[in-house]
């Protein structure tokens, strides 16, 4: 009876965890997954949807070191098991974990077995799900690549076009697919990310015709987040053919529709792509405006990466309309906010603006001249215009970028794809209170009675007794002192081939006792008191894992030993600029009017001229 009980603890706490999470509530649903586990259960279907739903809920709370943990517990479970859908899934989910952990070629390996196993059972879903993940992979692994060298979409190098490459075939085989199921969704997750791969490989007119497309079903389902999407990136990729005025249109849809959602990041996205889409346009007057729309939002989230650009964008555009005093007030307001972020390459580009607008208004480079100016022209900032207003009346922002959305169908409709066991297909009862099943597992007295609760006290206690043991083994008898050394020269007269022959039957011994042990997983919440379920979980030749999985074992097992290793400094994050920034074009063509506005010294007359007074 008590093990029923407990049991029935058990499967109640999983089934609560999954209702807070479907509800949004995951950090409390964790909470009463993990209560699930310290209690355990023999049910080894049960546990593999609790490490599933635990996997998802942590990768949902962005800790991925956890969602990690679990994700390889679940795979390893139904290896052992045999349960080779179970096998299929949590290879998806450990794959989209590695893949957020910058491991792509661990989570390739992965996102391959799931694939592999998918074709395997003939399940078109899994291999369609399977095929986004890789695609998925592929798309990250050439992005990341990609930054380090700051190109344009089109220019990047060979191995991060091979990686692009990559990513649209899988994307075009999963939208294969997911046409052939009649999934709409999922037809418009497949369009959108082609049309965001063929853009980094500078196929704008492909781009357009995704995004297009995915802006349509969007439009069908109501999505207003997908909208909003296929809008700002329909305005990327007009921005690169040089249609401006068609990409601020979309622009300001994508303004128009943040606006409606409340999402004050996206519309300070969209005030910036505006402001530098004017720019091109060389609507200087309505790039400020945009600009300083951005720059005031920035301020209020605190994103001074964003305010460092803004000012930055800001400074440009006053030179450009002549107004040298206002540039320089915002060219150091650059200076000092990216010399406070760390910003080197903002740092020095302000301080080369500085150098070339201090040589125009013919001043010196001291503190003092540049007060005067500033009070001269008496400016004041967004920031200090509004700082009172932002202590007494900050609303709370709920519309961030990420995460931050409530899933309505819990964990399991995470845009990465994550795949989970329901628990109430493992056998469910009916749910208890709350408090009432938290209080159940503190009165447990089995869980008192586990080894991990013993105390420091008994378990040194144990430890010594054992040890003493050890220790009695090794102590020689003085009385016996003869006998030993008589016996040490019978064994030194042993022929070589004798020695030989002994120590090749203590190997063969124990290679063969070694063979009749029954190896079992480490796996938390695993109850080992049912004999059925030890049968079950001995390994035999049928359940051996192959090199395959071993392999990806190590390869995930790898991918921990490189998380202690030191890392390069991560790159800025601004919440308020959005990642496909086409600033870099903007500095070409600006540079381009600045040569064209240079003007050439007058050449020296030729010497005939000079020596001939009549002409």
């Amino acid at each position: 009876m008590a093990s029923n009980k407990l049991e029935a603890s058990c499967i109640e706490l999983a089934l609560e965890g999954e209702r807070l999470c479907k509800a949004g509530d995951c950090k409390t649903g964790v909470q009463f997954f993990e209560a699930a586990v310290q209690v355990g259960t023999d049910d080894l279907k049960t546990l593999s949807a609790i490490y599933s739903q635990l996997g998802n809920a942590y990768f949902y709370l962005q800790e991925y070191g956890k969602a990690l943990e679990y994700h390889k517990h679940d795979l390893t479970l139904a290896r052992t098991i045999g349960d080779r859908l179970g096998e299929a899934k949590a290879s998806g989910n450990l794959g989209n974990t590695l893949k957020v952990l910058s491991k792509f070629d661990e989570a390739i390996v992965c996102c391959q077995r799931h694939l592999e196993i998918s074709k395997e059972l003939s399940d078109r879903v899994g291999e369609g799900r399977a095929l986004y993940n890789l695609g998925n992979v592929y798309h990250a692994k050439g992005k990341h690549a990609g930054r380090s060298g700051h190109q344009d979409p089109g220019d990047f190098p060979e191995d991060v076009k091979e990686c692009l490459q990559k990513a649209t075939e899988f994307y075009e085989e999963n939208l294969s697919i997911v046409k052939e199921l009649g999934d709409k969704a999922a037809q418009g997750r497949a369009c959108g990310n082609l049309g965001n791969t063929h853009y980094l490989l500078g196929n704008f007119s492909k781009a357009i015709m995704f995004h297009e497309e995915r802006l349509s079903i969007a439009k069908e389902f109501g999505d207003k987040s997908a909208e909003r999407r296929a809008y700002s990136n329909l305005g990327n990729a007009h921005v690169f053919l040089g249609e401006f005025e068609i990409a601020a249109e979309y622009y300001k849809k994508t303004l128009q529709i943040a606006r409606q959602l409340g999402d004050l990041a996206i519309e300070a996205q969209a005030c910036y792509s505006l402001g530098n889409t004017f720019t091109l346009l060389r609507d200087y007057e309505t790039a400020i405006e945009y600009h300083m729309k951005h720059l005031k939002i920035a301020q209020r989230l605190f994103d001074r990466v964003g305010e460092g650009r803004a000012c930055w964008s800001l400074g440009n555009a006053h030179t450009a309309l002549g107004s040298h005093e206002k540039a320089l007030h915002f060219a150091t307001q650059h200076l000092e906010i990216s010399r406070e972020v760390g910003d080197r390459t903002g740092e020095v580009t302000a301080q080369m603006n500085l150098a070339d607008l201090r040589s125009i208004l013919g001043i010196q480079a001291n503190g003092q001249q540049l007060k005067k100016i500033e009070s001269e022209q008496n400016f004041s900032t967004p920031l200090q215009e509004q700082n009172q207003a932002i202590v007494t009346s900050a609303p709370a922002q709920k519309g961030q970028r990420g995460m931050g959305s409530t899933p309505s169908r819990g964990v399991t409709t995470s845009t990465n794809n994550t795949q989970t066991t329901d628990i109430e297909t493992c056998g469910a009862r009916p749910r208890r209170h709350s408090m009432e099943l938290l209080e159940l597992v503190q009165m447990t007295p089995e869980k008192k009675l586990s080894p991990d609760m013993i105390d420091d006290d008994g378990f040194f206690d144990v430890l010594s007794r054992f040890q003493s043991n050890r220790m009695d083994d090794q102590r020689c008898s003085f009385n016996k002192f003869g006998d030993r050394r008589r016996q040490r020269g019978a064994e030194a007269a042993l022929s070589p081939q004798k020695e030989e022959l002994l120590d090749k039957i203590a190997s063969f011994q124990s290679s063969r006792i070694n063979e009749q042990r029954a190896s079992l997983p480490k796996l938390p919440g695993l109850r080992t008191d049912n004999p059925s379920m030890l049968e079950q979980l001995v390994t035999n030749d049928s359940q051996v894992p192959d090199d395959n999985f071993f392999d990806m074992l190590m390869r995930c097992q790898g991918s921990r030993i490189d998380d202690q290793r030191s890392n390069p400094p991560a790159a800025l994050t601004a919440p308020t600029v959005p990642d496909e920034d086409f600033f870099n074009l903007i500095q070409r063509l600006q540079s381009g009017r600045i040569e064209e506005q240079r003007s050439t010294l007058p050449e020296k007359k030729k010497k005939t001229n000079q020596n001939n007074p009549s002409k």
